[in-house]
């Protein structure tokens, strides 16, 4: 039986930040939308899905390896966005100012880890923060006022300094991520 793996950052934004957020997701309580519980925000470097647990060990000694070519990483949340369309939105998220290292590290994992059979992803590298899921809107044109009201909300900088890979348990009142196991990135000189 495999585990359902993913790699990633977690993230902890700063008070005024999640306050910004929580006050859209109170304005917004009347769609059906799936937000990202605060403990579990986090920015995915690449989904595994289902891993066989024989593989945990390599994917660590993979981390490892990518974990000593790379600085911690500093960088503000900024600018909500949409994936899906106007009339369909699917996603909230949050960009990454600047994204280029955290596109790096991306890359260099997903390489990394297709030597070791886990194929890169179609899609092009997005670095993003998932905020909500929306299942419905009942009201289109409220959400979108909304919306636009927070769109250019931003955190203070974040530095990130490890990489983990994560187990998620999927359960009806949301998934449990469970760190299985992280490596440090290389610490900058003040």
């Amino acid at each position: 039986m495999g585990k359902r793996l993913f790699i990633a950052i977690k993230i902890i934004p700063d008070g005024v930040f999640m306050n910004h957020l929580l006050s859209l997701q109170q304005k917004l309580q009347g769609e059906r939308i799936k937000w990202v519980e605060a403990q579990n925000i986090h920015i995915t470097l690449k989904f595994l899905g289902d891993t066989n647990e024989s593989k945990v060990s390599m994917l660590q000694h993979s981390l490892e390896g990518i974990c000593t070519q790379f600085h911690s990483i500093t960088f503000f949340l900024k600018d909500l966005g949409i994936f899906g369309s106007h009339y369909h939105p699917k996603v909230i998220w949050i960009g990454i100012e600047p994204f280029e290292e955290i596109k790096e590290l991306m890359i260099a994992i997903h390489q990394s880890l297709e030597k070791v059979g886990f194929p890169v992803d179609r899609q092009n590298l997005v670095p993003h923060l998932t905020l909500g899921r929306i299942k419905e809107l009942n009201n289109p044109t409220f959400f979108w006022k909304i919306f636009n009201q927070y769109k250019s909300i931003s955190s203070k900088q974040i530095s990130i300094n490890d990489i983990v890979l994560y187990e998620s348990i999927l359960k009806k009142e949301g998934p449990l991520y469970i760190n299985l196991t992280s490596c440090s990135l290389i610490q900058k000189r003040p």
